[in-house]
């Protein structure tokens, strides 16, 4: 620098140097030429006060952008639950100023990414409550949420789609069992919710705690109609073949009713 405001120096000498040679060779006065070399003193210190207001302005420009940055840092760090930024020490103005700047893109980004993914579990979390009958986990909207609470609402979410599948899984091999043991018994279903289980549209059966409950139940029930009717029946033919005995029934006879 010091170099170069050396050459600047001769710069401006070698520059009056000329003008006073020509100046000679037009045979401008004495006078005139001081009046001239006034002028053109006043040029170059307001072109040097020109330059140097914008580089103070340029100055302001970055201290006012380092005391934004800050502020909505502190907003942010406290908002995303993170540490406050650290200044480094011996920072230039304008490596300060940058350093900030690319810090509080990363946490704007940060903040707009965590937001994002609340929302897309959020919508996760409808849909499985929706299935499940159940109510949405507990988590502040409108806030930031923080590395934690998002790690906690995805096993959260991941606990509920097991239970979805568990629940999915009973209910489609209760189905089945119910099906075969309502066609057995020649059973007709005369309720809503009998009717929904046998309802062709798997998807729109719910699989609430109370209807996976009602399904057990409903299996159950029709299990210990076939048990009664099953009893019913070995007494029924152990009485028919008490009674053959006694009338003294041919085989070819037992046998041609024994298929019923």
């Amino acid at each position: 620098s010091e170099v170069l405001a050396a050459e600047a120096v001769s710069c401006i000498n070698r520059a009056l140097a000329a003008l006073r040679d020509i100046w000679e060779e037009i045979g401008i006065p004495e006078e005139q030429r001081l009046e001239r070399t006034g002028t053109v003193k006043k040029h170059i210190k307001d072109l040097l006060d020109d330059m140097i207001s914008e580089e103070e302005s340029l100055k302001e420009r970055l201290l006012r952008s380092i005391a934004m940055c800050r502020k909505e840092l502190d907003v942010l760090c406290k908002e995303l639950q993170m540490e406050p930024f650290e200044v480094e020490e011996e920072t230039t103005i304008l490596q300060m100023e940058k350093n900030m700047r690319t810090y509080l893109k990363e946490m704007l980004k940060q903040k707009k990414d965590r937001k994002q993914e609340l929302k897309t579990l959020q919508k996760q979390d409808e849909d499985l409550c929706e299935i499940l009958c159940t109510t949405p986990f507990s988590i502040d909207s409108d806030a930031v949420p923080s590395l934690e609470d998002l790690d906690r609402y995805r096993h959260h979410l991941a606990s509920l789609s097991a239970e979805k599948e568990k629940r999915q899984e009973e209910f489609v091999s209760s189905r089945r069992q119910i099906l075969l043991l309502m066609e057995e018994l020649d059973y007709t279903p005369d309720t809503s919710f009998e009717q929904d289980v046998v309802c062709e549209d798997e998807e729109a059966f719910p699989l609430s705690t109370d209807s996976i409950a009602a399904l057990r139940n409903l299996l159950q029930q029709l299990e210990a109609q076939r048990s009664l009717n099953e009893a019913v029946c070995m007494e029924l033919r152990a009485r028919i073949i008490a009674l053959w005995e006694r009338l003294q029934v041919p085989a070819e006879e037992r046998e041609s009713s024994a298929v019923h």
